[in-house]
């Protein structure tokens, strides 16, 4: 990770609450955060927030993002209408790495219902952390 790497990041209610811990938990690694909301936990439109990044990465305007909703299908639904996006629901580590590694997502989204905030942070920072590896089998 270059110094101050910016990242954008976005949640509905159902992800507000891990999109907070996460939040911090980027800050603390040395990225610049960009917040798209939503601000509480009060129910909201998940593709008003999930839209909002997803194009501010198909614009260029940042290299990733992370997205929660309660489940994640969503924010993977809409994240995905995005020309150049590549969003990854991940569950877990190995997911997480795959993603990356043969996928170059550049959009993790994680389920705030499913995901404790320690089980989280380990996969953002696999997420963060894989080279994407082009491999070309015969």
């Amino acid at each position: 990770m270059m110094a101050m790497e910016k990242i954008i990041i976005a949640a509905d209610h159902g992800g507000y609450l891990l999109k907070e811990a996460i939040k911090t938990h980027l800050m603390q690694m040395g990225f610049s955060v960009t917040d798209e909301g939503t601000d509480s936990d009060q129910a909201v439109d998940y593709p008003d927030f999930g839209g909002k990044a997803a194009g501010a990465i198909s614009a260029g305007l940042f290299p990733r993002g992370i997205l929660i909703c309660g489940s994640g299908v969503g924010m993977s639904i809409v994240a995905n209408r995005f020309p150049g996006v590549r969003a990854a629901l991940c569950l877990d580590e190995e997911t997480a790495r795959l993603s990356r590694m043969h996928n170059d997502a550049n959009i993790l989204v994680l389920a705030g219902r499913k995901t404790d905030s320690e089980t989280a942070f380990r996969i953002v920072r696999t997420w963060l952390t894989t080279p994407f590896v082009i491999t070309i089998q015969k």
